[in-house]
């Protein structure tokens, strides 16, 4: 019997190289870019579940601020010392939905996208991810990130410690991170003792730190004030609220 070589080394018909060796380095490059791409989901997620229990001690945007201000002293404020009326007025102002989403406000996306505006719909969580684990400037990779960190957060993350680490980490103006640097530096107190006229004007400022002042009333600010209320009264707390499920 006549031996007869595999397939794959035979001569090929004329102008049809074999499909097998004209594919092999782009499965091959598959093939490594899905083992690089679940590496990077892993380590992502042990990232979330340590920050989960420890608290983030700084971040690349207070590095980077502070290369161009100096940063006023922080200190971490557990979310059992920090005013009611403070979580409320966040959720308030930049996460409404905050105790109904899974990390992603569907209703508020699609109602940008109806409206054609260039307004953002990011959440609490979003705004967490991007806060604790990448930097501020948009990019398509910072925003990709982001969505993945995203629902880790929500699996990992309790909502009473996405707030917290959320109001540690936000930016309240140059060099103030933190609701306890911002009590102190604007109001001289803490923030267990913030009033609700206080809370509303500190985030009144966040989505623009550097030119807004937490000590002038705004249109915002009372906006923030009434939605705060309107949150305690309708049950929209509850997940955050003290010994509120997560």
């Amino acid at each position: 019997m006549l031996f007869r070589p595999p397939a794959i080394d035979r001569e090929p018909a004329e102008g049809k190289p074999p499909a097998v060796v004209r594919w092999r380095p782009l499965r091959r490059l598959l093939i490594w870019l899905r083992w690089f791409a679940l590496r990077c989901l892993l380590l992502m997620a042990v990232l979330v579940m340590f920050y989960a229990l420890i608290n983030p001690p700084t971040t690349w945007t207070i590095v980077k601020e502070a290369q161009e201000h100096p940063i006023a002293p922080r200190r971490w404020a557990n979310i059992e010392d920090i005013a009611p009326v403070m979580l409320r007025s966040v959720v308030a102002a930049e996460d409404a939905n905050f105790c109904l989403h899974w990390g992603f406000d569907m209703n508020e996306i699609r109602n940008v996208v109806k409206s054609g505006g260039s307004r953002g719909a990011s959440t609490i969580t979003q705004q967490t991810a991007k806060n604790v684990y990448l930097w501020q400037t948009r990019s398509w990779p910072r925003k990709a990130l982001e969505t993945a960190f995203t629902p880790m957060i929500e699996a990992f993350w309790s909502k009473r410690r996405i707030l917290e680490v959320y109001l540690n980490v936000a930016e309240f103006g140059p060099g103030v991170f933190g609701v306890t640097a911002a009590s102190q530096q604007f109001y001289g107190t803490t923030p267990d003792r913030l009033t609700a006229v206080q809370a509303a004007r500190l985030v009144a400022v966040l989505p623009a730190p550097k030119s807004r002042s937490p000590h002038q009333a705004s249109r915002r600010s009372r906006a923030i004030a009434d939605g705060a209320a309107t949150i305690a009264r309708d049950a929209r707390s509850a997940c955050f609220e003290s010994g509120g499920e997560g």
